[in-house]
C-alpha cells in the first residue's frame, strides 16, 4: 500500500540521521551514542528542531544556526538515499517475511553508511562489516525469503576466496575490506544473485573509473574506493536480482 511505503521512506529518513553519525564518528573512534549530535565546527549541541531529517538542513539553509558553518550537502544526501531504499526495499519485499525485510533493511543501511565511509577513508570498518555477514548467516537459517542456510555460507565462501586472491595477487588494487565485504553480500544474496552484483557493481567501477581518468580528475594509478559499487551492485542485485535473472534464464543461455 502507498501509505506503508510512504511510513518505511519516513523511518528511513531518521534512519539516515543516525547514519550520518556513523560516518562521522566510527572511523574517528568516537561513540556513536554519546554524546548527542552536536555542531562539528562548534560542538554546540543541537536541538531537537535542529534534527528533523532534511528539513532542518533547508530551513537552516544549509548553515549550523549558531555558528554559521556550513553543513556538507552529504548529510540531506544520506538522508535521502536511505528513504528511498527503505522505500523500495520495502515495496519489493511487499507482505512477505517480517524478519528477512528487517535484515535487508539493515543490509541497506550498512551498505549506505559502509559506502560513504570508504568515500572518505577508502576503508571499510570491520565495525560494520563483520555484524554483516553474522546477521545474513544467521537470518539464512532463520528467516524466509532469502538465500537458505549452506546456500548463503558456500555463496559468501566462494564470492570471499576469490577476492582474497585478488586481494593477495594484486594487494594495490583491493583490499582485505573489500574481501570481507564481498564475503557478506554473498551471504545475504546467495547464488545467482551475488554473481549479479559483483559483476554489475565491477562494471559500474570500471565505467566511473575510466571516466575519472579520461577526465584527468584522477591519476591512472590513484587508489579508489571499491565498496560503494559493490553496494550499489549489491543494491540492485536484491531489488531487481530475481526478474533480471528470471528474464535472463528464459532467453535459453
Amino acid at each position: 500500500m502507498p501509505g506503508q511505503g510512504l511510513f518505511w521512506g519516513m523511518l528511513g529518513l531518521v534512519v539516515g540521521s543516525f547514519l550520518n553519525v556513523v560516518i562521522y564518528r566510527l572511523p574517528r573512534g568516537q561513540s556513536i551514542v554519546h554524546p548527542g549530535s552536536r555542531c562539528p565546527a562548534c560542538e554546540r549541541s543541537l536541538r531537537p528542531m535542529e534534527l528533523i531529517p532534511v528539513a532542518s538542513y533547508i530551513l537552516q539553509r544549509g548553515r549550523c544556526r549558531h555558528c554559521g558553518a556550513k553543513i556538507s550537502k552529504r548529510y540531506p544526501g544520506v538522508e535521502i538515499l536511505t528513504g528511498v531504499l527503505f522505500y523500495l526495499t520495502t515495496r519489493q519485499e511487499g507482505g512477505g517475511e517480517p524478519l528477512r525485510l528487517l535484515l535487508d533493511l539493515i543490509f541497506v543501511s550498512g551498505l549506505v553508511a559502509l559506502s560513504f565511509i570508504d568515500i572518505a577513508e577508502l576503508r571499510l570498518p570491520d565495525a560494520i562489516v563483520l555484524p554483516l555477514l553474522i546477521l545474513g548467516a544467521a537470518g539464512a537459517f532463520l528467516a524466509d525469503g532469502g538465500p537458505e542456510g549452506w546456500e548463503a555460507i558456500f555463496s559468501a565462501a566462494g564470492v570471499g576466496l576469490i577476492f582474497a586472491l585478488i586481494a593477495w595477487l594484486y594487494p594495490a588494487g583491493m583490499g582485505w575490506g573489500d574481501v570481507k565485504l564481498a564475503a557478506a553480500l554473498g551471504v545475504f544474496l546467495g547464488f545467482p544473485k551475488i554473481v549479479l552484483a559483483i559483476f554489475s557493481g565491477s562494471l559500474i567501477g570500471a565505467l566511473v573509473g575510466g571516466a575519472l581518468i579520461l577526465s584527468q580528475r584522477i591519476a591512472p594509478r590513484q587508489p579508489l574506493p571499491f565498496g560503494p559499487y559493490l553496494a550499489l551492485g549489491a543494491v540492485f542485485a536484491l531489488l531487481w536480482g530475481n526478474p533480471l535473472i528470471t528474464f535472463y534464464w528464459n532467453l535459453g543461455f
